[in-house]
Formats: C-alpha cells, sequence, structure tokens
C-alpha cells in the first residue's frame, strides 16, 4: 500500500480540491497514459489495484509510471462514539486528484496492449478517465 514513510503531522485538515489541474497535465515520461476527467480522493490501495492490473496485462514488458502518491490523510472515528473528544485516527492516505491529470503512463509496449492494460487500470479507479497518446506517437512503425 502506498504511503509515506514519515510526515511532519499525523492527522491533518481535509483541504478543497476546486477547478482544474494545472501541473501533471501532459504526458511527460511514457507514449500512453490515462488522464482523470473528475474530482476525487483516490486512495493508495486504489492506485496500487490499478498498477497491478496494469502490469499483469502486459506481462511485465514495457515500463510504467505513476504519476501521483497519495500523501494526505484521511482519519476517520470508530462506529458508535459520541460527538468530541478529538480527531479521530488515521485511517488511509488518499490523492486529491483534480480534472486534467496524468494518472499513469505506459511505455514499450504496442497500441493495442497499452490500450486494453490502460482500461484494465481505469477500472480499478473511483474516476472517470481518458485514454491518451504522445503527439508525436506513430502507429505504423
Amino acid at each position: 500500500m502506498l504511503q509515506p514513510k514519515r510526515t511532519k503531522f499525523r492527522r491533518q485538515q481535509k483541504g478543497v480540491s476546486k477547478g482544474v489541474a494545472h501541473r501533471g497535465t501532459q504526458l511527460a515520461f511514457g507514449s500512453f497514459g490515462i488522464k482523470s476527467l473528475q474530482t476525487k480522493w483516490i486512495t493508495g490501495r486504489q492506485i496500487e489495484a490499478a498498477r497491478v492490473a496494469v502490469t499483469r496485462y502486459m506481462q511485465r514488458q514495457g515500463q510504467l509510471w505513476i504519476r501521483i502518491f497519495p500523501d494526505q490523510v484521511i482519519t476517520k472515528k470508530p462506529a458508535d462514539v459520541r460527538m468530541g473528544k478529538g480527531k479521530g485516527a488515521p485511517e488511509a492516505y488518499v490523492f486529491p486528484i483534480t480534472p486534467g491529470r496524468v494518472i499513469i503512463e505506459i511505455d514499450g509496449v504496442p497500441f493495442e496492449i497499452a490500450k486494453e492494460a490502460l482500461r484494465l487500470g481505469a477500472q480499478k479507479l473511483p474516476v472517470t478517465t481518458k485514454f491518451i497518446v504522445r503527439r508525436d506517437y506513430d502507429q505504423n512503425a
């Protein structure tokens, strides 16, 4: 499960995710990728499930880059606990994703394999995604 090795504080505020992504909107490493079209929290478990699905389908050929990392902690109080008495214990680490953010990139595999692998990976994520291809990619080569 993805989570930071250490943090300055155990708990943090939720914050507000508004607008669209300004950074991480273009392919930087691979030739194919999936881009988010929604605003949501993506947990470390969901990212790991998507990674496993993509690498399984690619049969460990090619290369994969995960462009997001869950570094925001989400806390939760146990069931049937009264109001007050402080903030709950850390439950999971999330990445607050906004529309336009590239989530996963891959390279070194044919177009059809890349498209199907990223489709399988996108099914594990709670956001709707879009398959993107590098602008200078030549499918015939």
